[in-house]
C-alpha cells in the first residue's frame, strides 16, 4: 500500500494473502502434471480432464503412472497430443533426475526455472506458477500472466491492458513481496468479474 496507492482499496477489501508454503517433495510432479493440463483450457474443462488423469493414474499421479499409462491412454482421457507427449517428458524427467524435484526447494529460482522450461510444452509461465504455488516463494513476478497484468490494469484504471514488457519494472518496488502483488491483481479481476455479473 505504501509502495503504491493504487493497491489500498483492495488491500483493506480482501486482507492479507494466505500464507505460503512449499508443497512436499511427493507432491510436485502431480502439481506440473496439472499445470501441463490447465494450459491453454477453461477452467471448468481443464478440471474435467485433470480428473481423468488422476482417475487414470489410480489416484496417485506420480512419474511411474504417467510413463505406465502410456500416450495412447493420456490421450484417451482428454489431453491433446502435445500435452501428453509433455506429461510423458515430464515423468521422464523427473524419474532420471533431470527435473530434481527434491532439490528445488534449495534452488535458485533461476535454475528452477531453466529445469522446468526444459520439459516439453512447459515455459516461463509454467514455471513461475510452479515457483509460486507449490514451491511457495514469496518474489515471484509473474508479468506473463494475462490475469495479472488484467488486475493490475484495472486497478491502475488503464485504458488498454498493460504489455508483460511494461508491467516487468513496475514490479520492482515490491521486490520481495512480488507473488503476493500477483496474487492481489488475481484478486481485482475476480471483484470486476463479481461486479459485472450484477
Amino acid at each position: 500500500m505504501r509502495a503504491d496507492p493504487a493497491f489500498r482499496s483492495l488491500v483493506r477489501r480482501v486482507g492479507p494473502p494466505p500464507r505460503r508454503r512449499a508443497a512436499p517433495v511427493a507432491e510436485r510432479f502431480a502439481h506440473l502434471t496439472r499445470s501441463v493440463t490447465y494450459q491453454l483450457l477453461a477452467t471448468k474443462a481443464a478440471a474435467t480432464i485433470h480428473a481423468r488423469v488422476v482417475e487414470l493414474c489410480d489416484d496417485e499421479v506420480t512419474p511411474g503412472a504417467i510413463l505406465a499409462a502410456g500416450h495412447d491412454r493420456l490421450r484417451a482421457v482428454g489431453l491433446s497430443n502435445a500435452k501428453a507427449a509433455a506429461m510423458l517428458d515430464l515423468a521422464e524427467r523427473a524419474l532420471d533426475g533431470r527435473l530434481a524435484l527434491a532439490r528445488h526447494g534449495a534452488m535458485s529460482e533461476a535454475d528452477v526455472t531453466a529445469e522446468v522450461v526444459a520439459v516439453r510444452g512447459l515455459g516461463v509461465w509454467s514455471a513461475h506458477m510452479y515457483l509460486m504455488h507449490t514451491l511457495g516463494r514469496p518474489d515471484v513476478w509473474p508479468t506473463g500472466d494475462f490475469g495479472v497484468r488484467h488486475g493490475w490494469s484495472v486497478l491502475h484504471e488503464l485504458a488498454e491492458p498493460i504489455t508483460e514488457r511494461a508491467l516487468r519494472p513496475l514490479g520492482e518496488p515490491f521486490a520481495g513481496v512480488r507473488s503476493e502483488v500477483a496474487w492481489y491483481c488475481w484478486r481485482a479481476v475476480e471483484l470486476e468479474r463479481a461486479r459485472s455479473s450484477y
